[in-house]
């Protein structure tokens, strides 16, 4: 049961303002989930390091990536530790597009790799949002610059290229697909954002949304990605907090990383 109006309270990071009552979700017709990579839970800071060379401490190293990611613990209310996997991201990104522009992605967005599947170290964790049955999935990885900007102008081109297009499940269900643009904080050195809407209908008939905030920044030397999605209320605020503190807690890392030198 979905907790009244009154009962929500402001998250340590900002007040999660103009919730709406949390809705059913309406899932397309599925198979059973695949499994995904397991989601971690980050250490409270970075293990010391005082013989580490200069050349060895310019690169992320994956505890450094573990005490950077943000969780429930740091949103507060409603969310907590996820419980698996949304069925969606195979029920719903696990599509076909008609466009093979557009098909990266889906498939992106199904793998949860936006910056690629080879991009080490990486750590993640997953947040579920009890009120409004929605899940985040944080990651904090490694990259070469160059490569990080490339994929940020790859979304910053899509609600041009791929504002609509039109995909279908591998259950054979008919999906239509909206791209824009998502605000985000000024947070880290580049982002960008997208609000990416996949509309079908129910096993029941009945028209159905899902609705993802994806976001996407380079912090220095380093990534952060975030997808922030459900068939109900998409917090979008919360996508935004989780970019703001998250920038800030990665380069405070990275500098702590720095002094321990």
């Amino acid at each position: 049961m979905t907790p009244p109006r009154a009962a929500r309270v402001a998250t340590p990071v900002l007040v999660l303002s103009g919730l709406l009552a949390a809705t059913g979700c309406s899932a397309l017709s599925t198979p059973p989930t695949a499994p995904k990579p397991p989601i971690t839970r980050p250490s409270s800071a970075p293990p010391p390091s005082p013989k580490a060379s200069p050349a060895a401490s310019s690169a992320l190293t994956e505890a450094m990536a573990q005490a950077a990611l943000v969780t429930d613990a740091d949103l507060g209310e409603p969310w907590t530790p996820a419980q698996g996997v949304a069925t969606w991201h195979d029920g719903v990104l696990k599509a076909k597009a008609d466009r093979r522009g557009c098909q990266r992605l889906l498939d992106a967005l199904y793998a949860d790799e936006l910056f690629g599947a080879d991009a080490q170290p990486r750590a993640v964790v997953g947040m579920d949002d009890e009120w409004n049955q929605a899940q985040m999935r944080y990651q904090v990885l490694a990259r070469p610059p160059a490569e990080i900007d490339r994929t940020l102008a790859w979304l910053r081109s899509l609600p041009r290229t791929c504002a609509q297009f039109a995909a279908t499940t591998i259950t054979g269900a008919a999906l239509g697909v909206q791209v824009t643009d998502l605000p985000l904080p000024e947070a880290g050195d580049d982002r960008q954002g997208l609000r990416v809407l996949l509309t079908g209908q129910s096993q029941d008939g009945e028209p159905t949304t899902l609705t993802l905030d994806v976001a996407a920044l380079r912090v220095g030397d380093d990534a952060i990605s975030v997808t922030n999605g459900g068939f109900g209320d998409v917090l979008t605020d919360a996508t935004q907090a989780a970019v703001q503190l998250g920038a800030e807690r990665l380069t405070e890392v990275r500098r702590r990383g720095r002094v321990q030198v």
